[in-house]
C-alpha cells in the first residue's frame, strides 16, 4: 500500500447571505373596497329576501287560514246533513216501531177481549148447567119426597 498521500479535503465556500427583506410597500389595493360594497349589496339582497318571505308567509297564512275556515265550515255541514239524516232514520224507524207496537198492542188487545167474551159466555153456559142441575136435583128430590109421603 502504499503510496500516494491522500487527497486534500474539499474546499467549502459559503455564499454570501441574503440581504435583508425590504419594508414593504403599500400597494393601493380594490379587494377591501369590492368586498365592502359586495357585503352591503349581500346584506340589501338578504333583507329584501326576508321581507317578501315575510309577506309570502303572510299571504300563505291568510289563503291558508280562509281556506282552514272553508274546509271546517264543509266539515260542519257535512256533519249537520249526517245528523239530519241520521234523525230523519231515527225519526222513521221510531214511528215504524211505535206502529208495529200500536198493532200489536190492538191485536192483543182483541184476543185478551175475545177470550174474555168466550171465557164469560162459557162461565155463563156452566154456570146455567150447575143452575139446571141443581133444579133438577131439588125436583127430583121433591118428587121423591112426594113419593114417599104418599106411600
Amino acid at each position: 500500500m502504499g503510496g500516494s498521500p491522500p487527497p486534500p479535503p474539499p474546499t467549502i465556500v459559503y455564499s454570501p447571505p441574503p440581504p435583508p427583506p425590504a419594508p414593504p410597500t403599500a400597494v393601493p389595493s380594490q379587494s377591501l373596497q369590492t368586498q365592502t360594497a359586495l357585503n352591503e349589496v349581500s346584506g340589501a339582497q338578504q333583507r329584501l329576501n326576508m321581507e317578501l318571505g315575510a309577506q309570502l308567509d303572510r299571504t300563505n297564512a291568510e289563503f291558508f287560514a280562509g281556506q282552514d275556515i272553508r274546509r271546517t265550515q264543509a266539515a260542519g255541514t257535512e256533519q249537520r246533513l249526517a245528523t239530519a239524516a241520521a234523525g230523519e232514520q231515527d225519526r222513521a224507524s221510531t214511528i215504524a216501531k211505535s206502529t208495529e207496537t200500536r198493532k200489536e198492542i190492538a191485536a192483543t188487545g182483541s184476543e185478551y177481549r175475545a177470550g174474555l167474551q168466550t171465557a164469560g159466555t162459557e162461565q155463563r153456559a156452566t154456570d146455567l148447567q150447575q143452575e139446571m142441575f141443581r133444579r133438577y136435583k131439588e125436583q127430583r128430590d121433591y118428587e121423591q119426597a112426594q113419593q114417599q109421603y104418599r106411600a
